[in-house]
């Protein structure tokens, strides 16, 4: 296994006078992708917000490529090559696709050296490109979010929860776009969607009630039914 980009070691992370994680401990190595899994409430987007310093925790430490992050600022947090794609997309709906992308360029003409690289991913892309984001269809608006952490040439995608309540055929196409990026970035996804997630992961590691039970790589996991019943509930 590579050297980690990301290391969350112990971490514990409150939301006013809620203790939302209570031990939280993730590796993610260099190209990899890596998921993590748990019922609703276990910690999942509270884990990834506190990457970013939006939740910033109140012990244990993150790594990020070997150097502490916690305690930075987001904006320099993402400054040091981190993207994130939050939980329902977060996109500015009366600016255009375009305007959307434009917002997230680190240095001038960002948006101009990727585009290509951003169409080639997203073939659709193209005709929406002058739409209002708020005219798209849900799996449109996906593939901007995603697209936002792709102008800047991040290292590490955290992503959150991209198949919600899409259709299965969008589904398909967010993860073959999402295992191409992991031929260039480092990939930690939250997701719901088993079936999505096993397909797409090398490793994996389950919370659960705001610490993480469990980790190893993705065969394993599917081999292992009760384990998935026990913290998955799924068949």
């Amino acid at each position: 296994m590579s050297a980690p980009v990301l290391e969350i070691r112990n971490i514990h992370t409150f939301i006013g006078q809620f203790h939302i994680l209570e031990g939280v401990n993730v590796s993610v190595p260099q190209g990899s992708i890596t998921v993590m899994l748990g019922r609703n409430g276990a910690g999942k987007t509270t884990t990834l917000k506190s990457v970013m310093g939006l939740t910033p925790p109140s012990q244990g430490a993150i790594l990020f490529e070997g150097k502490p992050i916690h305690g930075k600022r987001p904006y320099h947090i993402a400054q040091l090559g981190i993207g994130y794609v939050p939980e329902h997309r977060a996109i500015f709906k009366t600016l255009t696709v375009r305007e959307n992308l434009e917002l997230a360029e680190r240095q001038a003409h960002d948006l101009e050296k990727r585009i290509d690289f951003i169409f080639n991913l997203f073939p659709a892309m193209r005709q929406f490109y002058h739409y209002p984001a708020g005219n798209l269809s849900g799996g449109q608006q996906q593939m901007l979010a995603i697209a936002r952490v792709l102008v800047p040439e991040n290292r590490l995608l955290l992503i959150d929860e991209p198949s919600e309540g899409l259709a299965p055929v969008i589904i398909e196409e967010l993860m073959a776009a999402i295992q191409k990026l992991a031929e260039t970035s480092t990939v930690l996804l939250v997701e719901q969607n088993f079936r999505m997630a096993s397909r797409l992961a090398d490793r994996y590691v389950i919370l659960d009630d705001g610490q993480s039970r469990v980790e190893g790589v993705m065969p394993e996991l599917i081999k292992d039914e009760q384990l998935i019943q026990r913290y998955l509930g799924v068949a």
